[in-house]
């Protein structure tokens, strides 16, 4: 296990870093286990990064900290059940491809992929479909390497109860080392991206909603346009070359909008021009893509990010009361608000908790101010019973977090019997489940 006692960790989006005095990468098991024995031991605390893709500091640590970035690929698969276990570290990006040699894939993936399975899952990362849940909805099963060392698995076949409070669990109920998921067969998508009138995006989410198998929209400030991005599944053969969609990734959507981003936030006045510029190039494309390769998109801009799901019908009026706080205080924002949907599930942590719901994320380009604007956007929210996205910039306390999700409590106290002590946590969780720091 190699181990490193002088380095610097960043977020993807560089709105945390941190110094951690020891590091390790574990091979397998036993590595894991024995970190975790040692920290223990020790009196410290310990954890676990990712890809770095959450905005917020659940992976800060001046402690210990593990990637288990050398631990990744499907463990075993269960073909007849549509059933793969997974090691923690593989990138969705990686499953995605290992799936589809297998002639599976996931039902439903979130807009990036570069994640780690286990970060995914940790955060309640989702796509988009009212017909799916967030990917850690698909967890049938999980392995974890608790406070004590042991490993404990869990299954949606023998405890379901316990499994829906651990598949989302932030990575406060100790290092999850293996993930079980349910997929599907292996299928294509039509993709679609076309511009559309944001009062009538709203009038018609039902039939957009019901009418596609994935549908998502992106809305630019200081304009009337959306984005409109929809998927149905296809028995049409994939494009292999798709100059449009390459465009569409790459030139519009990064290159394009990197230049308009600079532009903004060395020029900030000119804000509200570019967000109307910016609306009126939305790529207009269609594309045949197998699942795996159509569902994501390329992000090489970085932004800060808060997110927010909220019930399903009260999305159109918070979209509005957005639109009406940008104009009346004129935010210098230039960034699309991007809109997603998610059935409801049963798991204890999500934001969807027995919901069906629309997740409303709110950009700003990295270097830019955006404190007073997402506060403000935040308080939009909060009057529409907003649940925050916990990979993403939210100031909730434990006060507040108790009332929007009915099982915070079980949680806090299931989290306090299996670590009494306190080892997988860090300032930031302590915060959030109310626990006094030692």
């Amino acid at each position: 296990m190699a181990l490193k006692r002088t380095y610097r960790w960043q977020n993807w989006s560089g709105t945390v870093s941190c110094e951690p005095h020891h590091r390790s990468r574990p091979l397998g098991i036993e590595e894991i286990q024995s970190e975790v024995l040692r920290c223990a031991e020790e009196g410290e605390r310990l954890r676990v990064v990712g890809s770095g893709h959450s905005f917020s500091p659940l992976c800060y640590s001046d402690e210990n900290q593990m990637s288990l970035d050398d631990f990744t690929g499907i463990e075993a698969a269960d073909l007849e059940r549509r059933r793969v276990w997974v090691r923690a570290g593989t990138t969705l990006r990686e499953l995605g491809t290992l799936l589809f040699e297998r002639g599976l894939a996931l039902e439903s993936l979130g807009d990036i992929d570069e994640q780690t399975v286990a970060g995914a899952i940790s955060t309640g990362t989702h796509g988009s479909g009212l017909s799916f849940g967030s990917l850690s909805s698909q967890v049938t099963g999980l392995k974890l390497v608790v406070a004590d060392g042991t490993v404990k698995t869990l299954t949606r076949d023998t405890g379901a109860e316990l499994l829906d409070a651990a598949a989302l669990s932030l990575g406060a109920l100790g290092v999850i080392t293996h993930v079980e998921l349910q997929c599907v067969d292996a299928y294509r998508l039509h993709c679609q991206s076309f511009r559309a009138p944001l009062e009538e995006t709203l009038v018609r989410l039902d039939e957009y909603l019901h009418g596609y198998r994935s549908f998502e929209f992106f809305w630019f400030p200081y304009s009337e346009i959306a984005q409109i991005k929809c998927m149905d599944s296809t028995r049409r053969p994939a494009n292999l070359w798709q100059p449009a969609k390459l465009a569409s990734d790459l030139a519009l959507e990064n290159g394009l909008m990197w230049a308009l981003s600079e532009t903004a936030r060395r020029l900030p006045a000119l804000s509200e021009r570019i967000s109307r510029f910016a609306a009126q190039r939305v790529p207009v494309s269609q594309s045949v893509r197998d699942a795996h390769q159509g569902l994501a998109t390329r992000r090489l801009l970085r932004y800060h990010q808060t997110e927010y799901s909220i019930p399903l019908d009260r999305l159109p009026m918070a979209i509005r009361q957005i639109d009406r706080l940008i104009s009346a205080l004129r935010f210098r924002v230039h960034f699309p608000l991007h809109v997603s949907f998610v059935k409801a599930d049963s798991l204890w942590l999500s934001p969807s908790y027995q919901r069906e719901s629309a997740y409303v994320a709110v950009h700003m380009y990295r270097g830019m101010p955006y404190e007073d604007y997402f506060a403000a956007v935040t308080d939009i929210f909060d009057r529409n019973d907003g649940r925050p996205h916990w990979g993403k910039q939210h100031d909730k306390t434990a006060h507040e977090l108790r009332s929007l999700y009915p099982r915070f409590d079980d949680f806090r106290q299931l989290r306090q019997e299996m670590d009494p002590r306190g080892l997988f946590l860090n300032p930031h969780l302590a915060d959030l489940f109310d626990i006094q720091r030692r």
